[in-house]
Parts: structure tokens; sequence; C-alpha cells
């Protein structure tokens, strides 16, 4: 019987103590982030595209980060304004260089710009580390 209260006891502790850490484990609502807490908003018909259009809102989000990491690079600059400026240089490529071209040819430009800002990221996470800005 003895052993029974034993293995009973260490199993109820086992399983209580991640249930006791999970319950500290409060996710936040608050969408700040921790750097260049001021960040341009995306435009309004970014955020109210349809979901079966998304891939138009990922193509502008994909030339916005490949355009910004480059120009870290090319500037040598991580302020908040080079990091993150406004939408409007993105948006002017797309509307004017692919929001006529049909999906699959998105699709490709969203790929090219991905690798795009694969080759600039590491420099310019060494630039923006350095002043605090990644």
């Amino acid at each position: 019987m003895r052993k029974g209260a034993v293995l009973t006891a260490i199993l109820a502790a086992f399983f209580a103590v991640p249930a006791i850490a999970e319950r500290d484990q409060v996710p936040s609502l608050d969408n700040t982030p921790d750097i260049c807490v001021d960040r341009p908003v995306e435009p309004d018909w970014m955020q109210n595209i349809a979901p079966r259009e998304a891939y138009k809102r990922v193509l502008v989000q994909d030339i916005y980060r490949a355009q910004n990491l480059e120009r870290i690079v090319e500037e040598g600059n991580c302020d908040c304004g080079t990091r993150f400026p406004s939408w409007s240089t993105a948006e002017t490529v797309f509307f004017e260089e692919l929001a006529d071209t049909e999906r699959w040819e998105m699709l490709e430009a969203s790929d090219d710009y991905n690798r795009r800002a694969s080759a600039a990221r590491a420099a310019a996470m060494a630039i923006c580390e350095a002043v605090g800005n990644w």
C-alpha cells in the first residue's frame, strides 16, 4: 500500500509542475514591437484585401522587406526611418510593375523578392544589431 501511495505522489508531482508552469505563460495580446515602435501601418487596401487575393498583400510585404534590407546595406544605416519607411515605394513597384500580372507571375516575383531579402539579411542584421534595431 505504501508503494502505491508513493508512486501516486510522484506521478501527481510530475504532472502538476508542467500544469503550473503553463498556467503562468499567458500570451500577450499586445502587438507593440520591441524596436521602432512608430512603424507605419500597412495601407488600408492591404489590410482589407479579400482572402482569395492575399498573395497580393504578401507580394507587397515581400517587396517592402527586400527594399528595406537592401537600403540598410546600401546606406550602412539602420535608423527607424530607414528600416521601416512608408509603404509608398513598395506600393509603387506593385502598382506600376506587377498589379496587372497573372497570379503565378506575382508568386514568382514574391520568390524573387524573398531571395533578394535573404541575400541582404545578414549584412543588414549586422548593421542593425550594432545600433540595437534588430
